[in-house]
């Protein structure tokens, strides 16, 4: 049976139709392009701590600040400087906001890991600490010894840094962090010397404390939850940990107890690395978190000292008590300074003494 269409209709019509979808498409590419960066622009990486520490950031800070932005957080677990200078160094940057301890957030400055802070975004005259070129305080933390209040009752368990490396009159096994920050500081402070005096680090005394207590740390915690759950499970019979962990285990009802005879004292700052993919909705993000009503609300579930001197007073009575005493002149103020200068040849000699 004939065709009712001639070929040279076919044709036309095949030109006709292949000229508007190429039209069309073309129209349509850039739409596609635009949508795409309006969805990357959207999203935002923080670097974080794991545990209830990562919970209390999810509920306080992260999906509070999705809710008012509309921008998307994902949390990554456990700062790694180490990662943060091959992203930088490579052009090759995945994070945003990194959450940092001082000897961290001081190094990075130092190499320039960061990016650059308006200050304008900050009431600087809110927070306990200056707002850097390149950081912003955070909060303030506390470490300190814990232990199963069942298993040790008083007179049983280690209070002080001395206590703790004492292992003839309180036997077993025990922890401490798996990096020279804070660990050299325990050292120091567990030889003897006054914590006004710990710096600079008498690294070689550091060193030879260390070298007495090694056998019987039975592990070196890189994961931070590990400080506590290792006691809750038995695996250690003490442990150097933070109030907040103590606070959210005592919480749930575990038995964990913590001495604030003698602690160590840090901040923790906020920093966006360099050529951060989402740095705008990064420096919204900080603004954010320093808002007092964000560092009350996160605070109440850590238990941390807040950056926001106004946050304080928003604080639950019963989670002030966490905080450290700033009267206690046993307790040791980490100098972040030092760290900046000393951060990476510390860190390598610790790790080789760790593997020796």
């Amino acid at each position: 049976m004939a065709s009712n269409h001639t070929p040279g209709m076919d044709r036309r019509r095949f030109l006709q139709l292949a000229g508007t979808t190429v039209a069309s498409t073309a129209l349509a590419a850039p739409m596609i392009v635009t949508s795409r960066k309006a969805l990357a622009a959207e999203n935002l990486t923080v670097v974080s701590w794991g545990g209830n520490y990562h919970q209390g950031v999810e509920e306080a800070l992260a999906k509070p600040f999705e809710k008012e932005f509309g921008i998307h957080v994902t949390l990554v677990d456990t700062p790694d400087l180490a990662k943060v200078k091959a992203q930088v160094m490579t052009n090759n940057v995945q994070w945003d906001v990194f959450d940092a301890p001082g000897s961290m957030a001081f190094t990075g400055l130092k190499n320039s890991y960061w990016e650059s802070l308006d200050p304008a975004l900050f009431n600087a005259s809110d927070l306990i600490a200056p707002v850097g070129s390149q950081m912003v305080p955070f909060y303030g933390f506390t470490g300190g010894v814990c232990w199963d209040g069942k298993r040790f009752p008083d007179g049983k368990h280690p209070q002080t840094f001395a206590d703790y490396f004492d292992v003839k009159r309180f036997p077993g096994p025990r922890t401490l962090r798996n990096r020279a920050f804070e660990t050299l500081e325990i050292a120091l402070l567990a030889d003897g010397v006054p914590p006004e005096k710990v710096y600079p680090l008498d690294v070689d005394r550091a060193f030879k404390a260390l070298d007495r207590i090694k056998p019987n740390i039975a592990n070196w915690v890189e994961q931070t939850p590990q400080t506590v759950t290792l006691v809750q499970s038995g695996q250690v019979d003490f442990s150097y940990t933070y109030a907040t962990r103590v606070k959210a285990a005592q919480e749930a009802n575990q038995p964990i107890d913590f001495s604030f005879k003698q602690t160590l004292t840090g901040l923790e700052y906020l920093v966006v690395l360099k050529n951060a993919p989402n740095r705008k909705n990064a420096m919204k993000f900080l603004q954010f978190a320093l808002r007092p009503d964000r560092q009350a609300a996160l605070m109440n579930l850590h238990g941390n000292t807040p950056a926001s001197k106004s946050a304080r007073q928003m604080m639950d009575p019963s989670v002030r008590k966490w905080l450290s005493d700033p009267n206690n002149k046993s307790n040791l103020l980490i100098n972040d300074a030092y760290w900046g200068d000393h951060f990476d040849e510390l860190t390598l000699r610790f790790k080789e003494w760790a593997l020796a």
